[in-house]
């Protein structure tokens, strides 16, 4: 992804990409799922204790059901107010991923370059940013969407923040007319469909589009449109703006989807992407944790093993590196930046249990894993845990191409690469959630990054995976095809990036073994499209790895490895048994909706 020009964007949209498989409905020629993996014994690991969540804000109070359209008109524009009013303490974190398309023949648009924004979106008194990514600012840093400079474009992040609402300040009847439409299902919940135009003179930047509003609350829960009129040199993109009912009573801004260029015979763009925004860390505290005296409780505790004695010099340094550790996770989950503990880390760790068993592996401290939060593809280690980016799981085809990401980090800590011990000293976690990139940094030396490469392959030809190291070498094959119009994708922030350039140098021995990339082989999945493996609760942060559905490809075009998709949550309200599914994956069960299914409204 180039960043040749600046657009910073913050962290919304959660393309879903499904799970693929070739119309041939033959089990064998399905790619592998990336389920729970079959679990080689191992020690247990205890689960750590999730942090207690902020206090949910009270709901609003349901006032008598409305009665002609007029008044449904008049409830959703009271509503949308109200939830502008509840979002004025939020700071939640926003992502931007954008790819710039061009025409290939055989695929169609494909990605030419990309372009990667991440910040906090602070909705106090206006929708504002500050960015964790640093990058040159103008003066036109208030435009929406993006503006024309010597004859291209550049995308400005504040203008994706904006479309988290139709309008923050004059969404009302002296601004808008409001047409109804027609009822329609978005999932489980019944809509009323409005058209809205903004009056004459009303003023630039308005919202022209369609919105759904669901029909209990009447709760605004869908926007698709633009904005207009448009300003000289500058453009209003369009988007496909979502909202899941996380809390009681509210439907908060979760996912964006915006997309400019037709590539119709004869037409020539000015433009054309497709970008996703993803929102994420509504319960963050703004102004960091405050704890209450009241509930302190002192206990009288004496510890009489008889081991307490001090450390030796060995186990000194490692006290000391499991104290950075903890700081490093701990600091980066409270900027939003890394999921909470929960079953999907199981699931991670079970891979790296299969691995450490089958090559009688002893460390002294147990491994953990973590889920990144973030689109762009990368892993690092501090200390004994691994942690991996929502993107990368979301393209990984199958278990072993997983075992084959977790399995470099792996190898860092065998060999004792160790790094971080710096971060044990508790000055250096004293910064702002958007200095988070200028502040950590776990990037080994070329020598490390090469002997953790072989390692790792010594380890999983001994592995349960050793067998099915082609889907590996196949997953870097296909990553190494679409390297250069990635940039930004494998610009890792925190570890070492997976490519050089515009060729991919992690595990890239597996590469040698690997099939051809051949388009034309439908059953040949190398890697899935962006959002097609974990789905992220947007209001506390919680991920889990979903099951979904598989989509018959019927055409090379079908495959969109490492591509962006729109999104079509199917959306439930909150409490259902069935929380929502994300790009026809299946909530089982857990307790907040963070949708995404790929059904297609009629």
């Amino acid at each position: 992804m180039r960043t040749s020009n600046w657009m910073v964007i913050t962290l919304l949209l959660s393309v879903s990409a499904v799970a693929q498989q070739p119309a041939d409905p033959q089990p064998t020629s399905q790619p592998a799922q990336m389920s729970a993996p079959t679990a080689t014994p191992a020690t247990a690991q205890p689960a750590a204790t999730q942090p207690a969540a902020n206090a949910q804000p009270a709901p609003p109070q349901a006032g008598p059901q409305p009665t002609t359209m007029d008044q449904v008109v008049d409830r959703f524009v009271l509503r949308e107010k109200g939830l502008i009013t509840m979002l004025q303490t939020r700071t939640p974190v926003i992502e931007t991923y954008l790819q710039n398309l061009t025409l290939d023949p055989a695929l169609g648009p494909v990605p030419q370059n990309d372009k990667y924004f991440l910040g906090r979106m602070d909705l106090s008194t206006s929708i504002d940013r500050k960015d964790y990514i640093k990058d040159d600012q103008s003066m036109e840093k208030h435009l929406l969407g993006g503006f024309s400079k010597l004859f291209k474009v550049q995308y400005q992040p504040l203008g994706f923040s904006w479309m988290v609402f139709a309008d923050r300040n004059d969404f009302d009847r002296q601004h808008y007319d409001f047409r109804y439409v027609r009822r329609e299902f978005l999932g489980d919940v019944r809509c009323l469909v409005f058209d809205v135009t903004p009056k004459p003179k009303s003023g630039q930047g308005r919202f022209l589009g369609r919105i759904w509003v669901e029909d209990q609350d009447y709760n605004i829960v869908r926007l698709n449109g633009t904005y207009a009129p448009r300003p000289r040199n500058a453009y209003f993109f369009h988007m496909d703006s979502w909202r899941l009912n996380l809390i009681p009573g509210y439907w908060v801004p979760a996912f964006i989807y915006s997309e400019e260029g037709d590539f119709s015979a004869g037409v020539k763009n000015q433009m054309a992407f497709k970008a996703q925004t993803r929102i994420w860390g509504y319960d963050l505290k703004k102004d960091g944790a405050s704890d209450e005296l009241t509930n302190i409780r002192v206990d009288s505790v004496q510890d009489d093993s008889p081991t307490a004695q001090d450390a030796s010099p060995l186990a000194a340094e490692r006290q000391w590196q499991q104290q950075a550790e903890d700081n490093v996770v701990e600091r980066l989950q409270r900027a939003g930046l890394l999921a909470p503990d929960g079953d999907l880390d199981k699931i991670l760790q079970t891979v790296v249990n299969n691995i450490e068993v089958t090559n009688n592996i002893d460390l002294p401290r147990p491994v953990r894993t973590r889920v990144l939060l973030t689109s762009p593809l990368e892993t690092f280690s501090v200390g004994n845990t691994i942690i991996i980016s929502r993107g990368l799981i979301d393209t990984l085809p199958d278990e072993t191409s997983l075992a084959m990401a977790l399995s470099h980090e792996l190898a860092h800590i065998v060999l004792g690469h160790n790094l971080g011990s710096k971060y044990a000293f508790n000055d250096r976690m004293l910064f702002s959630d958007e200095s988070t990139y200028q502040n950590l940094g776990f990037k080994h030396i070329p020598e490390e990054e090469a002997a953790a490469d072989k390692k790792a392959i010594d380890m999983l030809k001994n592995s349960p995976y050793a067998q099915k190291l082609d889907a590996a070498g196949l997953f870097l094959k296909m990553l190494n095809t679409r390297a250069v119009a990635l940039n930004a994708l494998l610009t890792a922030h925190l570890g070492n990036s997976m490519a050089e350039g515009a060729a991919v140098t992690r595990m890239s021995q597996l590469m040698g073994s690997a099939p051809q990339v051949d388009w034309n082989k439908l059953d040949q999945i190398a890697a899935l499209p962006l959002g097609g493996r974990v789905k992220l609760n947007p209001w506390d942060d919680k991920v889990e790895l979903v099951k979904s559905q598989p989509v018959a490809i019927t055409s090379a075009r079908d495959k969109m490895p490492f591509e962006v998709t729109p999104f079509f949550p199917r959306l439930t309200r909150t409490g259902t048994a069935d929380n929502g599914t994300v790009n026809g994956n299946a909530a089982n069960g857990t307790t907040a909706p963070t949708t995404a299914s790929v059904k297609p409204t009629n």
